[in-house]
């Protein structure tokens, strides 16, 4: 009898423990460093551009003269500490104003465009590590928008409005010549996602069709000279019609196409779908590995809504299913890139609904790159009348194995940020444990979420940013323009002005670097 005693005495102390351990709180992030720079917001400008391959981060710096209507540009190089370890004055011709900016491995690549000479375009390289800096002019004449830039094998892949077509311009910066790639050119309003993949060398595109009652979408895959390698359709037998979606990156053994797909209306998402690319197609040409999860199947999607109004929600739509019927759901979805994670891929996805929309006429379908930063709703000729914004509820988070199983799914609920351009608010980074890290900036506060797979955690946690790291009492005022990024490993970057209150003494308006360090 006293065996059993001690064999349920401990028991219970092992149930608390694991009950303990499940609940004890992630550590808050630390923020160890931090770089201000005397720059005003109104006579200033600064591009920042995170460069993990060397835990670096670069900022292109354009400054105002007040003796000249000529701007001042500069590449500035910080270390992980944030310390100075390069600086290279970028010499802009006059007639220049700049529009893009990207990086690859240590390389550095500024777009700028001219504002007497339309389809006249100017290119800066910027090599960190030496410090060696190269320029060198294209005269296109027929690109008139520049919607997004990307470097890869040297060379830049440049996405441009031409002749109401998307298209591709490839730069070739080792020959100084230029051409558009013929393999790209999609009639505005147009989907497009758009891979570099550094690892294979190759340029990823996927492209969405539709016919006005289903859609499907074209992958395409280019050499890093822009060559065309591969054509193909991916499609659904059922009603569902497929959106958008990401590729995998890395692995050339391993072709993960993951996305949205909807009912009927091309706007709105019913849920996510994965396809193992490689997996081949059926006698008619189906993909034998498709595979649908319905927003109304995934653990965490409906975290907002009450957990009784959730059921009565999945009740409804068994019975509609029984009926051969379905419910349909009315979400917009803004896709990040895929990144491997545990021998798989996890997948962001923001949740957004648009504002203050007038006019009656609004496109299924809005130009959308793969860096959504980009993205303008002025491009799509489409798009609705009047002052739009964007308000993001929540977003998201998807593990998928190499095949396109979805392994689990998790949620951030957000305090609705508004944006006036569709862009990606919430970031991501994993951590060690299986575990990934989001986080937004919300003025002073640094929301943040750690997801350790399925496993339910606060929606609610914060910490402010920083205004020294030296534990002084300082106050921030204000800050504009800021902006957050991935970095390396567990790292990310926060960024903007600030207007500064010490406790004594006077204040300081800057422009602040921090580092955000999760655990």
């Amino acid at each position: 009898m006293k065996h059993s005693y001690v064999l349920l005495l401990l028991c219970w102390l092992g149930g608390l423990a694991t009950t303990v351990a499940a609940q004890t709180p992630d550590p808050a992030p630390t923020q160890p460093a931090r770089l201000e720079l005397d720059l005003d917001a109104y006579e200033s400008d600064v591009h920042v551009v995170p460069m993990p391959e060397d835990s670096s981060v670069v900022l292109l710096v354009e400054k105002e003269q007040r003796t000249s209507s000529r701007s001042e540009f500069s590449f500035q190089k910080y270390d992980y500490r944030l310390h100075a370890s390069r600086h290279q004055v970028l010499e802009v011709p006059r007639e220049y104003e700049f529009s893009q900016i990207c990086a690859e491995g240590t390389d550095v690549y500024t777009l700028f465009r001219s504002q007497s000479t339309p389809g006249k375009l100017w290119i800066a390289a910027f090599d960190t590590r030496t410090g060696e800096l190269g320029t060198g002019e294209f005269d296109t004449k027929l690109v008139r928008s520049v919607h997004d830039l990307k470097a890869l094998g040297g060379n830049l892949f440049v996405t441009v409005s031409l002749d109401r077509h998307l298209t591709i311009l490839l730069l070739d910066l080792h020959t100084a010549q230029f051409r558009f790639l013929p393999s790209v050119y999609e009639p505005m309003p147009a989907t497009l996602s758009f891979l570099a993949d550094s690892v294979t060398k190759r340029a990823e595109f996927v492209l969405s069709e539709s016919n006005g009652f289903k859609s499907r979408l074209q992958v395409k895959q280019l050499s890093d000279q822009g060559q065309l390698l591969r054509s193909e359709f991916v499609q659904a037998e059922s009603e569902r019609g497929l959106i958008a979606a990401q590729l995998s990156p890395g692995d050339s053994a391993a072709r993960l196409l993951a996305g949205t797909y909807t009912l009927r209306d091309a706007r709105y998402s019913q849920g996510l779908f994965a396809a193992d690319l490689t997996a081949g197609t059926t006698a008619t040409g189906q993909r034998r590995s498709l595979r649908f999860y319905d927003f109304l199947n995934l653990k965490h999607f409906f975290d907002f809504m009450k957990p009784s109004k959730v059921a009565r929600m999945r009740e409804r739509n068994a019975r509609l299913k029984a009926e051969s019927r379905q419910k349909r759901l009315h979400y917009r979805v803004l896709m990040h890139d895929m990144r491997p994670f545990e021998g798989g891929y996890v997948l962001v996805a923001e949740m957004y609904f648009p504002r203050y929309l007038y006019g009656n006429t609004y496109s299924p379908f809005a130009y959308m790159p793969g860096y959504y930063p980009g993205y303008n709703p002025r491009y799509n000729s489409y798009s609705a009348r009047g002052n739009e914004t964007y308000r993001t509820t929540q977003a998201l988070v998807c593990s998928f194995d190499r095949h396109g199983n979805l392994l689990w799914d998790n949620s951030f609920l957000m305090e609705d940020v508004e944006t006036t351009t569709l862009q990606e608010v919430v970031r991501m980074q994993p951590l060690p444990q299986g575990r990934v890290a989001l986080c937004y900036l919300d003025e002073e506060k640094l929301r943040y979420k750690i997801i350790d797979r399925a496993l339910p955690s606060p929606n609610d946690q914060y910490v402010l940013l920083a205004t020294n790291t030296s534990g002084l009492k300082e106050k921030s005022v204000n800050v504009q323009q800021t902006g957050l990024q991935a970095w390396y490993g567990s790292r990310f970057v926060a960024y903007g002005y600030q207007d500064v209150r010490p406790e004594h003494g006077e204040h300081r308006n800057v422009f602040f670097l921090n580092a955000i360090n999760f655990q």
